[in-house]
């Protein structure tokens, strides 16, 4: 069942998501539920049907083992959706996830897609709408959340061997947060409190190591994991911004093209699916 890790990912955030509305006493909506879900796939077989109009090389067997594969990592955006936007209107929720969904197939470079489609999603939300919000503490400090999260997390990242980058992004984080702390003698209580956030291991861990979003070799995806952790405390500390992590790996996206140019490795490629230009 996992040999394809999006199948864990897919039950993973689908737990959570449970976990979220009946532990959290989340307000979202189950019909939003739906419609950011329903929007997400219909994006992605919208989107792969134009592709495979223009396409004169595409077999038709091949558009059909890319639909299959790609159902997952729609379904995967659209529960990222779920798990970290908030929306009044319905409207708001199914323009984040065609945005999502689009952004793969518009803004790629050499048939690699740059932006994480549910964080690009949750920031276009955030900027053509009045009605959005991210809330970061909604899943609050408790302990056994921090230590599901990471044994889940962990698990996936064991098999798109991406785990520098959530380990990098992590201890930059907690390095700055502990020499702020130091130096306004705060508590060791109010830094462990602010840590154990699960919206911030959400990102880390399931956001932020989207394989096919972000550096291809080790060494670019460390330092781009420094650069979006020492960006998220400045904007968060400096501007103020309970979003930070979101407005950091938006901002920053951009720079995966940059170190795979300076550093060349081999594109991720999901297990069975061979399609570099449909494995989205």
């Amino acid at each position: 069942m996992f040999k394809d890790a999006r199948n864990a990912q897919i039950l993973f955030l689908s737990l959570f998501l449970g976990l979220g509305v009946n532990t959290r006493d989340w307000t979202i909506k189950p019909e939003f539920i739906i419609a950011v879900i329903g929007t997400c796939l219909l994006t992605q077989g919208l989107m792969i049907g134009l592709q495979q109009l223009n396409s004169q090389s595409l077999q038709v067997g091949d558009f059909n083992k890319a639909s299959l594969s790609s159902w997952k990592s729609a379904v995967i955006t659209a529960l990222g959706l779920c798990l970290l936007l908030r929306a009044n209107s319905e409207t708001t929720m199914i323009l984040a996830g065609v945005c999502a969904i689009a952004s793969k197939f518009i803004l790629h470079y050499r048939g690699k897609h740059f932006f994480n489609p549910a964080n690009f999603g949750i920031i276009t939300a955030l900027t053509l709408t009045s009605d959005a919000w991210v809330s970061p503490g909604q899943w609050g400090t408790e302990s056994w959340y921090f230590l599901l999260f990471l044994g889940l997390g962990g698990m996936i990242l064991k098999q798109v061997g991406r785990w520098e980058t959530s380990a990098t992004f992590l201890a930059t984080y907690a390095g700055l947060e502990a020499i702020r702390h130091l130096y306004l003698g705060w508590s060791f209580d109010v830094y462990t409190h602010q840590l154990m956030s699960g919206s911030l291991l959400l990102f880390a861990l399931f956001m932020l190591t989207d394989p096919r979003s972000i550096p291809n070799a080790s060494k670019s995806r460390i330092i781009w994991a420094i650069s979006i952790a020492v960006l998220t405390f400045i904007l968060q500390h400096l501007f103020f911004l309970s979003t930070a992590i979101f407005w950091a790996l938006f901002l920053l996206s951009p720079l995966t093209l940059v170190f795979d140019e300076i550093w060349s490795n081999p594109r991720f490629i999901w297990l069975n699916y061979r399609s570099t230009q449909f494995s989205l």
